[in-house]
This record gives structure tokens, sequence and C-alpha cells, in this order.
């Protein structure tokens, strides 16, 4: 069980990586005042709660509604990790885990970056998504674990807020060439989770 809840946080930790988050909401919120960085923190941290909780929430029966089976979704949701996996490893800047450049010059011209492009996709973008449906299939039928599961996220984005409202600090710390560094180790983490998922799907699919 111990091992579970730590596999859980790691996989969600990589995910999310509060770490890389704090150079691009800098560069955000560069030019902003204190007050609007916390708030733009703050709110796109309670957004992106929301959303992940719905999706813990409903997500099982959206699949069932869908005809979707765990199985297949296992495979599907593993495919996607990896590919976000590979774009940490490389340093890719893709639509999965990042804005695109359009994205990013439509969201230096709004006053309100919380929705759109910190909350989503940003915090709870499609690999985070993808992976809470992913976990809450396997702990659905186990009310603690469950739970667990539930205050697991909730850690995890108090940590994307805590390196939010510190980013230039983070960044004064570690640098460019330090957070890639790390988040490269942490690509290389996810690709393997990713592959199990997979693993773990195409068993259960094929009963072996």
């Amino acid at each position: 069980m111990i091992e579970q809840l730590v596999n859980t946080f790691i996989i969600l930790f990589v995910v999310i990586d509060p770490i890389a988050l704090a150079p691009i909401f800098g560069a955000m919120t560069r030019g902003g005042s204190d007050a609007y960085r916390k708030k733009m923190a703050y709110k796109a941290t309670f957004l992106s709660t929301v959303i992940l909780l719905m999706f813990l929430f409903i997500g099982g029966h959206f699949l069932r509604a869908m005809g979707i089976t765990i199985p297949a979704f296992k495979i599907a949701g593993g495919l996607l990790l990896l590919i976000n996996g590979f774009d940490m490893v490389f340093a890719r800047h893709t639509g999965l885990r990042s804005t695109t450049v359009k994205e990013s010059a439509e969201a230096r011209q709004k006053d309100d970056i919380s929705v759109f492009p910190l909350a989503f996709p940003l915090i709870a973008g499609p690999g985070t998504i993808t992976t809470v449906l992913l976990l809450s299939t396997d702990m659905r039928n186990d009310p603690v674990m469950f739970t667990a599961l539930i205050v697991i996220v909730l850690i995890v984005l108090a940590l994307a807020l805590i390196f939010l409202l510190l980013s230039k600090p983070v960044m004064k710390l570690l640098g460019e060439t330090g957070a890639n560094v790390l988040d490269r180790l942490l690509g290389v983490v996810l690709c393997a989770l990713a592959v199990q998922f997979m693993i773990d799907g195409i068993r259960t699919a094929f009963g072996l």
C-alpha cells in the first residue's frame, strides 16, 4: 500500500511538474505586481483542483458511458503519458504539457491568465487529467486508497502553488540549465511509469 501511494505521488508530481511551472509563470507574470502574481497563482490552483476532483469523481462514469474499457484506457493513457515523458526528456514544448506559440501570444494579451493557460493546459492539462483517471480506475473500489488519492492530488497541487508563489527564488536557485536537467530526469521516470501502465492494460485485456 505504501509503495503504491509513493508511486502515485511520484506520477502526479512528475506529470504536473511544479518545478517547470515556475519559469513559465514567471515569464507570464513579468512586470506584474506581487498582488497580481499571488491572485493568479491562487485562482489557477483553485480552478485546477476543481477540474481534477471533478474527473476523479465522474471520470469512471464517463468512461463507462462512452463504452471505453479500463484496459483500453490504460493503454491509450500510457501512450499519452509516454509522449509527455519524451517531451520532458528532449525538452520539447508541445500542446500536451505547454502552450503553443499562438496560445502564449494570446495569454500575454490577457490580464487574467489563471484559467487559460495556467489552470488549463499547464496544471490540469490533458496529461494530468489522463493520469488522474488512470489512477482513480484502480482505486475507486477501495475507499481508503481513493481517499488517499484525493489527498495526494491536493498535496501535489499545494506544491504547485508553492512553486508558483516562489517562482522568482526558484529560478534564481536552479537556473534554466538546472531546471532542464531535473525535468529530463523526471521525464525518464514518467516514461517508465507510462510503459508500466501499457503493460498492465495489455495483460488485463488479453488475460495474461
